[in-house]
């Protein structure tokens, strides 16, 4: 489902800061090299990212599902030069290139890279974290935010990607789509949970913001 028309799209995107040229490059690969391009954060989303970790300034950000590490590199782009991104992916196919961007990206020494299953890995993480991008299998949603909630402190923020699912969550809801119907949960709970406060932006695939209480 598109909320906007591609025209109004293009507006949008064509109206907000440009795209840096190594994510151009970045995204070009991914799309001619790897499995579900689309999953890649994309341009508009990207900035927004950029954005909120600019006006954030995270000393330590957490983001579960790297991908082929667009985001991760949007969001190191708030980090002060004493900062560190810690990136969980269970895809050890894309270490390799993800590293490469880094480099590239002159935020290779902050962006530290984890393969495996992120449920074993964050409770390993001695570290208090300012800023969590969730965007990894959604089934996991809700497991993925309680185990980053107990890594984060008051005024963390908590960003949860693709919660309105394609449209699916305001669609009738079939009865074998266990996906939509873990997201209707996960976006329930977050605006009933008394320990954050919750605003679900609809930027993209939707992007729930939630700040820590």
């Amino acid at each position: 489902m598109h909320f906007l028309s591609a025209q109004l799209q293009q507006y949008i995107t064509d109206h907000s800061q440009p795209e840096p040229e190594i994510l151009q490059r970045l995204t070009r690969e991914t799309h001619l090299k790897v499995i579900q391009p689309r999953m890649i954060t994309g341009h508009f989303q990207g900035r927004v990212l950029s954005m909120i970790s600019k006006i954030k300034s995270p000393k330590n950000i957490l983001e579960i599902g790297t991908y082929t590490g667009y985001s991760a590199i949007c969001l190191a782009e708030g980090l002060p030069v004493d900062g560190r991104l810690h990136t969980i992916d269970v895809n050890e196919e894309l270490n390799a290139m993800q590293r490469r961007y880094f480099e590239e990206s002159g935020f290779g020494d902050q962006i530290i890279q984890h393969t495996g299953d992120a449920l074993e890995i964050i409770p390993t993480l001695d570290t208090t974290f300012d800023l969590v991008f969730i965007d990894a299998e959604k089934s996991s949603y809700d497991h993925y935010f309680e185990a980053a909630l107990k890594k984060c402190k008051s005024g963390s923020l908590i960003l949860s990607d693709n919660v309105l699912w394609s449209g699916k969550v305001i669609a009738p809801l079939q009865a074998k789509d266990k996906a939509t119907k873990t997201l209707l949960d996960y976006n329930k709970k977050l605006k009933e949970d008394p320990r954050v406060e919750t605003v679900l932006l609809p930027i993209r695939d939707g992007l729930t913001l939630s700040r820590v209480l």
